[in-house]
């Protein structure tokens, strides 16, 4: 037996093998991070499409900074930095390659990069491929990430700090305090905040953290998000000053040496982005309802629409998941690398019936018979 057998056997013993799987079509889905339901309106599928059969070539054919930058990539940058409040943007292959590029080029010698311990693991494989010090704060800790930086301040000769946090994180579905932003301004520090699953879903403007707090971008403000969630498509964007966004051109090796990303899920998440913005105020009574039926039946506040049930145990968690397949819901049972215990993550997506999800959230409260924990803890509202 090879190394890999071997590892593969000890992953399948505790419960850890994962494995790529159609599900059936038919289950309703609670478990992606299709939030606002849109990859199944057919309608913006065809406006995206009418889009690019517009222009004269249709896919990226190279980097963005060879001949791979079109028209389309250019519009949903201005679109995306006008209405966030940002002086520049850039696109991206995903979401782990815009973390990729952030970090790994953003963090120079002597800098000192402070991250959460709960960033994506994106941002973590980025970390240590910086030049720079790395230091991991306890999450959403406003006294230890203090600390940590008193205390580097106090004994290092450093250039600059920068502070990288989500706006709501992935697993937990919490959301990262204003204070952050206080400290960054404090400590002259940048900030990126990786707005992958709160853009679309909280702040006034469902434009996200920024929004949420209502924290007006300035220079040291890096916004990135992914278009893979409540935008409905495929591929990443960064929001930052234009000093910043030429740096990454300049320095940032997914950019420089990657393909551009596609034109259609471009065009597509312009499509989505401008439906989203039109129909705010619609989308915000949707997720309200739901977080509403939670509440009423798990007594469960959220301010996202991610759903963590801390169960503890990679076997329960899959029979729980089972359980609710055989009923024709689809929940996540998310094990571990991913997280240090295993949990049941359900995502309360918006095109979900009501009479759909209050049956889950029954099922969900019948079947876990021992005590559970909800990771999620707020009081907030979510739009602020």
């Amino acid at each position: 037996m090879n190394y890999y057998e071997k590892e593969l056997n000890i992953i399948k013993k505790s419960n850890r093998l994962r494995k790529r799987k159609i599900f059936d079509e038919n289950l309703i889905d609670l478990a992606s991070n299709d939030y606002l339901g849109l990859s199944t309106k057919k309608s913006l599928l065809k406006k995206a499409y009418k889009k690019l059969k517009k222009e004269k070539y249709f896919t990226p054919k190279s980097s963005m900074l060879v001949n791979g930058y079109s028209k389309i990539h250019q519009k949903f940058e201005q679109k995306l930095s006008k209405v966030n409040g940002f002086e520049s943007a850039i696109v991206v292959g995903s979401g782990f390659l815009a973390n990729i590029s952030l970090i790994e080029s953003l963090v120079r010698k002597k800098d000192i990069l402070f991250i959460d311990e709960q960033y994506h693991a994106s941002g973590m494989l980025a970390s240590k491929l910086v030049q720079g010090e790395v230091v991991i704060f306890k999450h959403n800790n406003i006294e230890d990430l203090k600390q940590k930086i008193d205390e580097k301040k106090s004994v290092k000769n450093y250039n600059r700090i920068i502070i990288a946090i989500e706006g709501v994180y992935s697993m937990a579905g919490d959301i990262a305090p204003k204070e952050i932003n206080s400290i960054a301004n404090k400590n002259n520090a940048i900030l990126i905040v990786d707005e992958a699953h709160s853009s679309g879903v909280i702040g006034e403007k469902l434009l996200g953290w920024f929004d949420y707090h209502h924290i007006k971008p300035q220079k040291n403000h890096i916004k990135m998000g992914t278009l893979g969630k409540a935008y409905a498509s495929y591929g990443a964007y960064i929001l930052a000053s234009s000093e910043i966004i030429s740096f990454l051109e300049n320095r940032a090796k997914p950019i420089i040496y990657g393909t551009a990303p596609s034109l259609f899920d471009i065009a597509l998440a312009l499509v989505n982005f401008n439906y989203l913005q039109k129909n705010k105020e619609k989308i915000k009574k949707k997720i309200i309802r739901n977080q509403t039926l939670v509440k009423n039946i798990l007594n469960i506040e959220t301010n996202s629409l991610i759903l963590p049930i801390e169960i503890g145990d990679n076997k329960k968690v899959l029979d729980i998941q089972e359980n609710c397949i055989q009923k024709g819901y689809l929940i996540g049972a998310i094990r571990q690398p991913t997280v240090s215990k295993a949990i049941l993550r359900v995502i309360i997506k918006l095109d979900i019936q009501q009479n759909h999800l209050m049956t889950i959230l029954k099922t969900l409260k019948k079947s876990i018979v021992v005590p559970f924990k909800i990771i999620t803890k707020t009081n907030e509202s979510n739009f602020k």
